[in-house]
């Protein structure tokens, strides 16, 4: 374009004025002032474990390698981070999420576009002066931009801030995936060890109990036991054929659901060999302290999705009050124009157009009235849905801290129970094998240690998967290796997002 062509400067220079004028109005919206609520919960947990350990590292800074010592349970959690669909999913979400906020990112800037043209028009001799046919030709190369909205009332600005929390919040919907699908992976490997323990006891009691019963049958066709003691003798044998078939089932179920977390077939080689080897797979040692209540909303991910999606909310008021106010659109481009193509950028052939426009809403049937209501009552319910999570958080930590404290006597007194039981079906069996005593009696110390013995283990898996939780919902399983004390969490802004016009 020739530099001679006055009016095309002209429309750059105004187009420039016009996108100057509009960033700089722009910084301010009409979106209220963001102020985090109040905590909802006490300051502290009712439990007083909830203190001890304080100098530790945080859970949230405990990295999943450190927190779990199986390299086979690493395994499982790597996979699972690498083919879970839920994850691959909410990785998805984020990819969306974050695509939607740059397209409306692009809606603070004007949208430049050049273009192109020929016109060609032939008329019949009938129809021009001379009686001759006539053929014209009309060419044109232009650049403009088109209904560019100047953001005056920070309409475009309040729905950008929108679009941004709603991107920040996907993320955190997918740290909150992570940290559930961590916790799940070592939680149904835990499952699967107790269950294989618990179809290792059935079977074993199934043999001696049948041993028992086919002495008791060989005795009985003998004359030296009625057809009662036989009856009594079977019912221990069916009840632990009963729980091998359970058990099976179960361990059958617990290696699908983990096969399911993980997204891949599962190889042998990395199944728990026993509940013993299993539970050494977790830090038992109890050192895992509890942040406080405040800091807890900042590591959680479930709580700060639930702000970011309050603070949307809020951004959304201020589009909504913007919509009372006038909108001023631009558009205009400049070019050139002429019958030869030889002569388009020749000076002398430049064009230009220049429309601006505003809008003013004068009656909309109170449908902007409408629309700040519904922001308003959005926002309200976004508050209320933040202090439940906030609130969930709480009683999930103080429940996992009430049941840490007490998992340690449990199975203090369940093993002493156990071997109570044992050493009372010993000495049953003596008098019985003596004749001091009768067979029932011995039928009633079996199965009260093999209640006493399934009771154990689900205890021992009570105490670990208790720690795992515990390390879920203190926000453990986001990092796979520990952060070092020294790295300091910046809090995000309590306020300040939103600014009046």
């Amino acid at each position: 374009m020739s530099h001679r062509n006055r009016g095309m400067r002209r429309v750059v220079a105004t187009l420039a004025v016009g996108v100057l004028a509009g960033g700089i109005l722009a910084g301010c919206t009409l979106a209220p002032v963001y102020h985090r609520p109040d905590l909802p919960v006490p300051t502290t947990y009712p439990t007083a474990a909830a203190d001890s350990g304080r100098s530790a590292l945080p859970a949230s800074d405990i990295g999943w390698r450190e927190f779990f010592n199986d390299e086979r349970l690493r395994t499982l959690i790597a996979m699972a981070l690498a083919n879970n669909r839920d994850l691959r999913v909410a990785l998805l979400n984020v990819e969306n999420a974050r695509a939607q906020y740059r397209i409306q990112r692009s809606e603070l800037l004007p949208s430049i576009n050049a273009s192109g043209s020929e016109d060609a028009s032939h008329l019949p001799a009938a129809l021009t002066t001379p009686g001759l046919p006539a053929t014209t030709h009309e060419f044109s190369a232009s650049i403009g931009v088109s209904a560019y909205e100047i953001d005056l009332f920070g309409r475009l600005r309040s729905l950008n801030a929108q679009a941004l929390e709603t991107y920040l919040g996907s993320e955190e919907a997918r740290r909150s995936t992570q940290l559930t699908l961590v916790a799940e992976v070592a939680g149904d490997f835990l499952n699967l060890a107790a269950d294989q323990e618990l179809l290792s006891l059935a079977r074993e009691t199934f043999r001696s109990q049948n041993e028992s019963y086919q002495l008791t049958v060989r005795e009985a066709a003998l004359g030296f036991a009625s057809d009662l003691a036989v009856r009594q003798a079977e019912t221990p044998v069916e009840t632990a054929r009963y729980d091998e078939a359970r058990y099976s089932s179960s361990v059958a179920q617990d290696r699908n659901a983990l096969e399911l977390l993980v997204g891949v077939p599962i190889p042998d080689t990395l199944l728990p060999p026993s509940l013993t080897d299993a539970l050494k797979a977790i830090a038992l040692d109890g050192n895992l302290p509890a942040d406080l209540p405040s800091d807890l909303m900042q590591r959680r991910p479930d709580v700060v999705e639930a702000e970011h999606t309050l603070r949307a909310a809020n951004a959304n008021i201020g589009a909504a009050r913007a919509a009372f106010f006038p909108t001023v659109t631009l558009t205009s481009s400049g070019g050139t124009e002429s019958l030869g193509l030889s002569d388009l950028f020749k000076a002398g052939s430049g064009t230009w157009s220049f429309a601006p426009q505003i809008s003013l809403p004068i009656f909309a049937g109170g449908r902007n009235r409408a629309n700040l209501d519904s922001a308003k009552i959005s926002k309200d319910i976004d508050v209320a849905k933040y202090e439940q999570a906030i609130q969930t958080a709480f009683r999930e930590v103080a429940d996992a801290l009430a049941q840490r404290s007490q998992y340690g006597q449990q199975l203090s007194a369940q093993q002493a129970l156990v071997e109570a039981t044992s050493e009372s079906h010993r000495l049953a069996d003596a008098r019985f094998q003596h004749g001091a005593d009768t067979y029932l009696n011995v039928l009633d110390a079996e199965r009260s240690l093999y209640s006493a013995q399934q009771t154990l283990i689900t205890t021992q898996l009570g105490q670990a998967s208790n720690l795992v939780t515990l390390y879920k919902v203190l926000g453990g399983g986001l990092n796979e290796h520990s952060r070092p004390p020294s790295v300091v969490r910046v809090a995000p802004p309590t306020e300040g997002r939103g600014n009046g016009f």
